[in-house]
């Protein structure tokens, strides 16, 4: 069953638009940076307490960790002062193995911050600030945009405070007037009433948006938060659940592919100009390169968390003006860490951009048990089974349909689907064995290092669950390490400054 295909972008809060985003009062999106000498404080403490001639250790001054790692390295200190060389090993080794242990993805002791920290955090200043009341009255429904199994997106605007709303725009929320009326847009996602799995999809999402918008805000569209219609009304069901995401852009990846002139439509957007003095085959190379390094790069964001997303997909990744591309829609998503949205014999897909496996983790894996005890458990389920490898597949087909013009229709990506079955999941067979003639040019350059990639992202699980590369290994891959599409974007800023 596909999830939602199109859904929002979304930023911070229009009702403050002043309120900075990395702050002392927003610890939950990022936490203090400590001063740079701060760093060699810390691992003089430790180093202090260790036993004579141990390696030199170094603290990360901007983990989440850092100030509790410093509190309990000063604790453990004075409870090793006077301790036999011999007791110091000891212990210091148990330490250690405990730390790796609990700071391994998916990172129980983050978690742990996360859910007593920074959660409750996040939920006392947004009530400070009223994004946790927001009303249906608040909002002005516009032009549908989508609508995928569970939900329906539209476009729409916040309406300040006594401002009052035309009912003809709130009834037919014709763009054009909502634009010159409203300047605080937003994206409006409307759960549908009756649909079996609906509400329950919706609150996945919520809370998702919400996980994600504390651990790696940069990756998703930024969430305002949601309201319950209080009243049957034109669009609105009373009872029932709104979605709310500042307005970024209204088009996503999949929008842009299906455009006959891509990759050239977002040259501009990703580059800020066209490229001069580049051949058109590189200037196409460039803008993919660029949109799959922003992909990968959210992608090891929120596999570092414990989420896999499960519908990786060009309609869930949204273009900003900017030319950022965001991950939507996580109604699909699951919380490996504590097993939230977790159904071992449970599979949400899409079935052009599944991987063969079907499930993120094996059929028989046990039901997760409660939170507490699943986050303990969970660096041991993620070590045998590396769930992140999943979104991984989906990232591989999305480099393929980008850079390969016949699968970027839907009859096309369907026949390289079959085909590749065909050929049990192997990219150099299917190329060998393909009746289509692909254009494998984009691919093929630099001496075929994208080409090399995609064989590593689009494969079957080999030994041990592995076989895919991680988003952190694909990042280290050469089709990125020649920095390309990085020097071409430096160089359309400079070119703008004056």
């Amino acid at each position: 069953m596909a999830a939602s295909s199109l859904l929002p972008p979304t930023a911070s809060l229009t009702k403050n638009p002043s309120f900075p985003k990395h702050t002392p009062l927003n610890p939950f999106i990022l936490p203090l940076k400590p001063p740079r000498h701060a760093a060699g404080r810390c691992s003089a403490l430790i180093q202090d307490f260790l036993p004579q001639n141990f390696p030199p250790l170094e603290l990360d001054a901007n983990s989440p960790l850092y100030p509790f790692a410093r509190y309990g390295i000063a604790q453990l200190r004075g409870a090793l002062a006077g301790l036999p060389e011999i007791e110091r090993w000891e212990i210091v080794a148990l330490v250690g193995l405990i730390w790796v242990y609990l700071t391994v993805r998916p990172g129980v002791l983050n978690g742990a911050v996360d859910a007593y920290v920074f959660a409750p955090l996040q939920l006392g200043i947004d009530s400070l600030l009223g994004r946790r009341n927001l009303k249906m009255d608040d909002f002005v429904v516009g032009d549908k945009l989508g609508e995928g199994s569970f939900g329906v997106v539209y476009y729409g605007a916040l309406v300040a405070k006594n401002g009052g709303v035309e009912d003809g725009v709130r009834k037919r929320g014709r763009r054009a007037d909502m634009d010159r009326k409203y300047k605080e847009r937003v994206i409006l996602k409307k759960v549908k009433v009756g649909v079996q799995g609906a509400e329950k999809f919706g609150e996945f999402e919520e809370w998702f948006n919400y996980r994600v918008a504390r651990a790696a805000p940069d990756s998703c569209a930024d969430f305002l938060g949601s309201f319950i219609a209080d009243k049957t009304s034109s669009e609105f069901t009373k009872g029932g659940r709104w979605l709310v995401w500042k307005f970024e852009g209204d088009r996503n990846l999949a929008d842009y592919i299906k455009d006959r002139n891509f990759p050239f439509n977002l040259e501009s957007i990703m580059f800020g100009r066209i490229l001069e003095g580049v051949d058109s085959v590189k200037r196409s190379a460039l803008v993919i390169k660029q949109i799959m390094r922003q992909i990968i790069t959210s992608l090891k964001r929120i596999h570092d968390t414990g989420i896999v997303h499960r519908d990786i997909k060009p309609a869930n990744l949204v273009v900003t003006s900017k030319g950022q591309i965001k991950i939507i829609d996580f109604g699909a998503a699951t919380d490996l860490r504590i097993g939230k949205n977790f159904v071992p014999d449970q599979s949400l897909l899409d079935p052009g951009y599944c991987p063969p496996e079907l499930y993120v983790l094996p059929e028989e894996t046990p039901k997760p048990p409660p939170e507490p005890i699943a986050a303990i458990l969970s660096p041991i389920l993620w070590q045998l089974n590396s769930p992140d490898l999943f979104d991984m597949y989906s990232a591989g087909i999305t480099l393929m349909q980008m850079a390969i013009p016949n699968l970027r229709s839907t009859y096309g990506l369907k026949n390289f689907n079959a085909e590749l079955k065909g050929a049990g999941y192997d990219l150099k067979k299917w190329r060998e064995t393909t009746r289509s003639r692909p254009d494998m040019q984009l691919l093929d350059l630099d001496s075929g290092r994208g080409w090399d990639l995609a064989t590593k992202l689009v494969s079957e699980r080999g030994f041990l669950r592995r076989g895919r590369l991680s988003a952190a290994a694909a990042l280290r891959h050469p089709y990125f390490l020649l920095g390309g599409d990085q020097a071409a974007a430096v160089l359309s800023k400079l070119s703008f400054t004056k």
